[in-house]
């Protein structure tokens, strides 16, 4: 699998990396977890990306990982360990959290640290980075990062403190190609695209209940009307305009089913999209986009 230098963090990384999300909500068995880790790796994954928040997600991963921790960039999220309702940026919180995190993931440092989606009032008030900074000094964490969207994430990208954006990059959410992006790039940033195939909003005879997590894509989705949405390779297509995006280095999917990521695999090897393709579909997106097609979180 294709990899690239994660900006000027100089960690190579594998286009493509597992999100560890979904099986953390969906309460995938430790068996299942092993098989989906153990797949991935041997595929060429070299990027798994977590949170603390997701139910058990660190856990799984940390005892299906095993003696095979070396062969991955280990990354993870902090700032609500008591649930996704309940944030906490105090630097004292945070630290306990992160140490928390090391012992769930089973090693003693993680490659990548990330703030969860804060807001930019948090940012600025400097407590939770100094925080990752004194995980950084400790060696609990190499790199320090940011995951979020919209003026918050242009705020990261604009201190100067923060090593990556993990940010919202798909077909339906294309507002960081020109509020973040090009400055991080500028920056030597590491980015990493989450949401990169959009929760794959468009598969389903079914509209999606209003507040469901895939809604607001499918709603996107639906102004959008793509063609290739309509044709078999239509996932692959949605992945490859993610990592055909300049200045993207990977793309985090989550699933809790074996043999998932190894067809994604295989959708990445046919490499970047053609740039009349590409061109063609961010022409579409200024076309039909309006203002409140915001980075979704």
């Amino acid at each position: 699998m294709e990899t690239r230098r994660l900006g000027r963090t100089g960690l190579r990384v594998s286009v493509l990396g597992f999100g560890g999300s979904e099986i953390g909500y969906e309460g995938a068995s430790e068996a299942t977890v092993k098989r989906l880790l153990a797949g991935a790796l041997d595929a060429g994954l070299s990027v798994i990306d977590t949170a603390e928040c997701y139910v058990r997600s660190e856990e799984l991963i940390g005892a299906a990982l095993g003696g095979r921790r070396r062969e991955c960039a280990l990354f993870t999220k902090c700032g609500h360990a008591g649930g996704w309702g309940s944030p906490d940026w105090r630097a004292a919180p945070l630290l306990a959290s992160i140490e928390r995190s090391l012992e769930r993931l089973r090693t003693d440092h993680v490659d990548l640290i990330q703030l969860h989606s804060c807001s930019e009032a948090v940012l600025r008030r400097g407590e939770a980075i100094r925080a990752l900074q004194t995980a950084r000094e400790r060696g609990m964490a190499r790199f320090i990062g940011y995951s979020g969207d919209g003026a918050a994430a242009r705020y990261a990208v604009e201190c100067g403190a923060f090593d990556t954006l993990q940010t919202s990059i798909s077909i339906a959410d294309q507002e960081a190609l020109e509020l973040t992006l090009p400055l991080a790039v500028e920056r030597g940033m590491g980015v990493i695209a989450k949401r990169p195939i959009a929760n794959v909003a468009w598969v389903g005879s079914r509209r999606p209940s209003r507040g469901a997590y895939e809604y607001e894509y499918w709603q996107r989705l639906e102004r959008l009307d793509y063609e290739f949405l309509k044709r078999a390779d239509g996932i692959g297509t949605a992945l490859r305009f993610t990592l055909s995006v300049p200045g993207v280095h990977t793309a985090i999917v989550g699933t809790s089913r074996p043999g998932r990521f190894e067809d994604n695999a295989r959708h990445v090897a046919a490499g970047k999209l053609p740039a009349v393709q590409f061109k063609a579909m961010r022409a579409r997106w200024a076309e039909v986009a309006d203002r409140r097609w915001v980075g979704q979180t």
